[in-house]
């Protein structure tokens, strides 16, 4: 079963997906990007619903958002949208597929965090399950040739170090 999820044949269906996914991202970015953004009032109704007696915010990651991300709030709009459209070209080209679904799949759980469902549990599965499927994510990608020109690169470096330490 698990050569059958990993294999070529199944690598179409998780290309479809991941494409999918990083058309999401794509657009979630591009609008911040277009339209501007600015994550200040996010950062605060977040905050507002660290309080009550069943939070949506926990009051750890309240704090985190009044002491880090709102000082830093200019950092933080300029992040998140170049984040979301890196991870979606990412995605969509297969280049650098596990970052972009390792730095996906956190910003999904950030949002999470800061009391955001929308679409961020499905985005985040589809990329914790592309995640478990590894190779065959990027079968059909960019990382399909630059992962093994990469580590040959690194192979033939380490080779040298070591002829010209002897």
């Amino acid at each position: 079963m698990r050569t059958f999820l990993k294999g070529p044949k199944m690598a179409v269906l998780w290309t479809i997906i991941r494409i999918w996914l990083g058309i999401q991202w794509i657009e979630a970015g591009w609008h911040k990007m277009t339209d501007g953004f600015d994550a200040g009032g996010f950062l605060q109704g977040a905050i507002a619903q660290a309080g009550g007696d069943h939070p949506a915010v926990q009051g750890w990651y309240a704090a985190f958002l009044e002491g880090f991300a709102v000082p830093n709030v200019e950092l933080f709009n300029v992040l998140i949208p170049w984040g979301e459209v890196l991870v979606g070209l990412g995605l969509i080209l297969g280049a650098a597929t596990i970052p972009a679904l390792i730095a996906g799949a956190f910003m999904n759980l950030n949002f999470l965090l800061a009391g955001t469902v929308s679409t961020n549990p499905i985005l985040m599965t589809v990329a914790v399950i592309l995640l478990f499927v590894g190779a065959a994510s990027y079968h059909y990608g960019v990382d399909r040739f630059a992962i093994p020109f990469i580590k040959k690169q690194m192979n033939n470096n380490e080779t040298e170090n070591t002829v010209n330490a002897a």
